[in-house]
């Protein structure tokens, strides 16, 4: 008779999970059977009958003990505790969204507060983890990726600091084989902030309408291909498509009108970390975080130029309260130990103070 055990694993295998991650958690089996039934905190769940779970931008709800069964034989069970906080550094793409057609590729940017030459960068695919090239700019401080489906339908894509447990969020990008995509942000939506989905036409036609459908449910017509929610909330969550109306006509003035349709693409609004707060006086900006634990409790200030979002570098301030000099973009966050604070709403400076303010 033989004998198997089953174990519950997480993938990818971060040490900390953080609200908004995309992870898999997988019932590992070798001889195994299926179909396969999960135990979540002690409850069977009628709805979950294979061999991995997905969980999308996940949040404290997310939270509990997670068993499976295999043909009687239960594993141990696996805790999920995600922690309300973001990661070390910043990862997200330079362009684009959530969705690629097959065969495309994308670059993703990475920013961090420390020397990123001590980083290294990953793709899973399936169940498989891939190193990554990663293209240091030190002048620039940032460092680029290529992030590939290579034939997957989707793909995570996360760095990490070399003999740390420090790492970036996560990207999830996924795969489309249609003309029409769909496209959500790449990051998750965070609750009270506008969102943008575009509908969008490989090869670059003309665009003469888009049909907006949540949940099949038609929503909106819009010549210009994009739908925003000026402030998300979770009556926002759904399933979105588009139904676009179009004509290469950069290709022939008279080229003949097409039409089709996107895959749906899931978009979920969480809440998000706490974010930290700056407030102005004279010359001074000053860092709170009303809403964050008692144990954060160090400051980390940035500087960002006008012209390029990706510039921005960490000050050698580390105090509550900084005076500014150098026009640009200013904001801070809050050390929390395992991970941060959201960052705050940046504050622009041109020389003179103004309270003027723009989403980081």
């Amino acid at each position: 008779m033989s004998v198997f055990f089953l174990s519950v694993s997480l993938l990818p295998k971060f040490p900390q999970v953080y609200v908004g991650d995309d992870v898999a958690l997988i019932c590992n089996h070798k001889g195994g059977s299926k179909p396969t039934k999960w135990i979540i905190d002690g409850t069977q769940q009628s709805h979950l009958n294979y061999s991995i779970i997905l969980l999308t931008a996940v949040t404290p709800k997310n939270n509990g003990a997670y068993e499976c069964e295999q043909g009687g034989p239960r594993s141990d069970p696996f805790t999920l505790t995600v922690l309300e906080l973001e990661p070390h550094a910043q990862l997200s793409p330079s362009v684009g969204g959530a969705v690629m057609t097959k065969g495309e590729g994308r670059n993703l940017v990475l920013q961090a507060d420390d020397d990123l030459k001590d980083w290294a960068c990953f793709a899973l695919r399936g169940v498989s983890r891939f190193a990554l090239g990663v293209n240091v700019n030190e002048k620039m401080k940032r460092a680029v990726i290529f992030a590939e489906l290579k034939g997957a339908e989707r793909a995570t894509f996360w760095c990490k600091r070399k003999k740390t447990e420090h790492r970036s969020n996560a990207v999830t990008l996924k795969m489309t084989e249609l003309m029409v995509m769909l496209v959500p942000p790449a990051v998750p939506v965070l609750q009270g902030e506008p969102v943008a989905l575009r509908c969008v036409v490989w090869g670059g036609p003309k665009l003469e309408n888009a049909v907006f459908y949540k949940d099949k449910i038609e929503i909106m017509n819009s010549p210009e291909g994009t739908y925003t929610i000026t402030n998300a909330t979770q009556d926002d969550v759904g399933n979105y498509s588009c139904h676009a109306t179009y004509r290469f006509s950069h290709i022939s003035a008279e080229a003949a009108q097409k039409e089709g349709d996107s895959d749906a693409q899931e978009l979920k609004v969480i809440g998000g970390p706490p974010a930290a707060v700056i407030s102005v006086s004279t010359k001074s900006l000053q860092c709170s975080c009303p809403r964050c634990p008692a144990d954060c409790t160090s400051y980390h200030w940035y500087h960002t130029l006008f012209n390029d979002p990706h510039s921005h570098r960490r000050l050698s301030e580390n105090h509550q309260s900084i005076t500014v000099e150098e026009e640009g973009l200013y904001s801070c966050r809050f050390d929390c130990g395992k991970g941060f604070s959201r960052f705050s709403d940046s504050y622009s400076y041109k020389g003179i103070h103004t309270p003027i303010y723009m989403l980081f």
